[in-house]
């Protein structure tokens, strides 16, 4: 294991925007100051969210992606091939009015708004990759900070399940071709980060725990696919895409979607946890266990004696502050079923993993992640 794998303290990815970004983002859009202007506001922003994560404690920072309107812009806007009329992230900032904490949100309620989260989207050519959005990312950040930076990737499961086959079959005769392209580029985009200097690269897989949570398993059946054979694609998909990259440490996240603090799936790892654990070959697990609706520990037997876990204990999604007691019990149970020495804690989540945000203040985000820092130095010193 590297020093990176072993780290006790990580971070999702997201930050919320703060007000000075939002300002100058309208500003830009309406023409007010150019590009250069917003970029150097930008920058300021980025500056600040990785001072915020050192001065926390924290042992990896990120950039806040604060430059995405939405966590899968890392590969949305890297691409061209799809159809631009279903791609209209501007949607998120109006998904305002409405939400309330811990509530389930459906795709129902979010349709009207055209976003990419709420509507498959279909091609129009074989995808081609246009900008390394995290490299870019990558490239900004590292001068700006003393820990290690890590970039988030959108995983392919993610993107497989935004595809519209069947409207693009004149472009890919079948979901495994759109697969190995995807496959193809995401690598491409990883080796490009390190040979840059990145050595940690997170990806982001929310659409793995679609596989426990009964909606959404009742929704693919609907369209008249296999559960089993799309959870086989994915996660088949999701190794290949960092295999073989010697010295650079991968994490995966999955969560059950982080929107406005609201969420969008539930249930437990068990029916997922011993073939996901076999099948991947991530350092780092990063695992959203903020709430009951992500079960019990016990699926963590499966994880091999060589692979962290880092426990998502601390909410993004409301102010209350946890205690540092109540979540040095949560690690201790879970190192029933995992060492204390391979695990480790974060945000269950990002807290703006849209423009938009969770609703919580800066001030929130910010003891939470001190908390999270603060427990590691208790658990581990």
């Amino acid at each position: 294991m590297s020093e990176l794998d072993t780290l006790r303290t990580d971070v999702v990815g997201s930050l919320l925007r703060p007000a000075e970004w939002r300002d100058a983002r309208s500003r830009f859009e309406r023409g007010e100051i150019d590009a250069a202007a917003f970029a150097t506001v930008e920058t300021g922003c980025v500056r600040r969210a990785i001072a915020l994560q050192e001065a926390a404690g924290l042992d990896v920072v990120t950039d806040g992606e604060l430059s995405r309107l939405n966590f899968q812009d890392s590969f949305g806007l890297a691409v061209s091939g799809y159809d631009a009329a279903h791609d209209r992230l501007h949607g998120y900032e109006r998904r305002t009015e409405g939400a309330a904490p811990l509530r389930r949100w459906d795709m129902p309620d979010v349709a009207e708004l055209g976003t990419p989260v709420s509507h498959r989207r279909p091609v129009v050519s074989r995808l081609a990759l246009v900008r390394n959005v995290p490299l870019e990312e990558y490239t900004r950040a590292r001068p700006l900070a003393k820990r290690p930076v890590k970039v988030s990737l959108i995983g392919p499961d993610r993107v497989l399940q935004r595809f519209d086959h069947a409207n693009s079959k004149h472009v890919y005769a079948t979901v495994d071709d759109f697969t190995a392209d995807v496959v193809a580029i995401q690598r491409k985009m990883i080796v490009a980060l390190v040979d840059a200097g990145c050595r940690y690269v997170h990806i982001d897989a929310p659409g793995l725990t679609a596989y426990v949570d009964e909606p959404s398993l009742a929704a693919m059946r609907a369209r008249g696919e296999d559960p089993a054979r799309n959870l086989a694609r994915g996660l088949a998909a999701e190794a290949a895409v960092v295999r073989g990259f010697d010295g650079v440490t991968f994490g995966l996240h999955l969560c059950r979607g982080n929107q406005r603090s609201m969420w969008h799936r539930e249930g437990a790892y068990d029916a997922i946890a011993e073939r996901m654990f076999a099948t991947l070959p991530h350092q780092r697990f990063l695992l959203e266990y903020d709430t009951p609706r992500a079960g019990s520990f016990a699926p963590l037997r499966f994880v091999p004696k060589d692979r962290v876990v880092v426990l998502g204990l601390v909410s993004t999604k409301v102010p209350q502050l946890e205690s540092v007691d109540a979540l040095r019990r949560r690690i201790d149970e879970a190192a029933k079923f995992v060492p204390l020495e391979r695990l480790a804690i974060s945000p269950q989540c990002g807290f703006g993993s849209d423009v938009a945000g969770n609703l919580i203040g800066e001030d929130d985000q910010r003891r939470k992640l001190e908390r999270v820092a603060e427990t590691a130095r208790l658990v581990w010193g």
